[in-house]
């Protein structure tokens, strides 16, 4: 469809209504402000929750690995170090770190509460990032040394301790005695206060020497699993499979797949339907183009049946409606794509100036698993949202365009 200097002017001309045409005006504004919203909501959300899967998915493998390596046996997996050999072996694995974990209940004189301990080498430390890197008290050299342990900030807080202070652990693996097995209670020194930045792992995680950990739990020859990482999250199930190969016969084998793969996909189903829910306001907006240029062939049937007269032919006066409805899409889409990718870029501060103004916190740490609210753009998907939009607006554009070019100038002219 070609559109000349005649058809653009006309249509430009129907845009700017006058006086007698407010109320076609107010309903292509309407329709324009229509789309500015849906596809600015759309981007946002779909953004956030983008964001939110990424934040979650770098958070919890972050700190768990892309797969478990177990032993069949309750004393854990033996000879971990040659197998964890073998298992670097592959190709896609990036590291290996054996890790020995136990539940306990860790008591303060302020607070008493179950408590998750992992037992790690200083060099395996320094890998995890999320707490390494993220020390807000204390330091990891008491840490490096074996002898203290690591304790995220809100368990700091709610236990009142801080660095150098103790932190009683008390193991369900306690001493066998006469009486029975006798729970095992120490004080621990704090070497440092992590903070992850994430609600579950700053509350309940408690990081301990590798060595500590063996003696503390009672497995000096083993650990409770090996951690896996790969280079690429989505072979995780395939390399999965070749670790099973390897190491034969006595342990199990679990992917991020398995273990946490309910959880995202339940996020990607969600995601999915939030962006046909919203697709709706886009829609809404397209019908509202369509009732307005609808009407304005109505009120401009002496306009079109005076330029049919004068040598226009049909497919000059469809292409004047055409290039309004399409005009109202494309800026409408431009606007909102604006709207959205400034919202997403300062969306935290927007955060913080509503809960400012209402006194409220709207995103709860402890309810959302996250500090801040996290947006991630995916261009092509914005490009999609977009591209969807205006393929919507041209389409709703084509029928009252048709019926412009329909119009008989007889008809329209008989009672003017």
């Amino acid at each position: 469809m070609i559109f000349g200097a005649f058809e653009r002017m006309v249509a430009l001309r129907y845009l700017r209504a006058r006086r007698k045409e407010g109320f076609v005006s107010v309903i292509v504004g309407f329709s324009f402000v229509g789309i500015v919203l849906g596809v600015a909501t759309l981007i946002i959300v779909m953004a956030v929750m983008n964001g939110f899967r990424a934040d979650m998915f770098e958070r919890i493998l972050g700190f768990d690995g892309h797969m478990k390596v177990y032993g069949l046996t309750e004393s854990g997996l033996s000879d971990f170090d040659a197998r964890a050999a073998k298992i670097r072996a592959i190709p896609g694995v990036v590291d290996v770190i054996p890790i020995v974990e136990g539940q306990v209940l860790a008591t303060s004189n302020a607070a008493a509460s179950g408590a998750l301990v992992r037992g790690m080498r200083p060099q395996d430390m320094e890998k995890k990032g999320r707490v390494s890197d993220h020390i807000v008290d204390g330091s990891l050299s008491t840490f490096n040394g074996g002898e203290g342990i690591l304790i995220g900030k809100r368990m700091a807080s709610r236990f009142g301790v801080r660095s150098e202070a103790e932190l009683t652990l008390i193991s369900p693996k306690g001493n066998v005695t006469a009486f029975g097995s006798m729970p095992r209670s120490v004080a621990f020194p704090v070497a440092g206060v992590f903070s992850a930045d994430e609600n579950e792992f700053d509350s309940s995680f408690v990081f301990m020497p590798f060595e500590l950990a063996q003696t503390y739990f009672k497995s000096p020859d083993a650990v409770t699993y090996l951690e896996v990482s790969v280079d690429n999250p989505d072979h995780a199930q395939i390399i999965a499979d070749q670790v099973r190969a390897a190491l034969g016969q006595g342990v199990q084998v679990f992917s991020w797949e398995q273990t946490n793969g309910a959880f995202f996909t339940a996020l990607q189903v969600e995601r999915n339907v939030m962006f046909l829910i919203l697709t709706l306001i886009i829609l809404v907006a397209v019908l509202n183009i369509i009732s307005g240029l609808i009407m304005l062939v109505k009120d401009k049937g002496a306009d079109i049946a005076i330029l049919r007269t004068m040598g226009a032919s049909k497919g000059m006066v469809m292409r004047i409606f055409f290039i309004t409805g399409a005009t109202v899409g494309t800026i409408g889409t431009l606007g909102g794509f604006l709207l959205g990718a400034l919202f997403c870029d300062n969306i935290e501060h927007v955060h913080q100036f509503i809960r400012a103004v209402t006194g409220k916190e709207v995103f709860n740490p402890e309810i959302y698993y996250l500090t801040q609210i996290p947006a991630k753009m995916d261009w092509s998907e914005t490009g999609s949202i977009v591209l969807m939009a205006l393929v919507l607006s041209y389409a709703g554009t084509l029928y009252p365009s048709w019926r412009a070019s329909k119009t008989d100038p007889v008809e329209a002219l008989r009672y003017e």
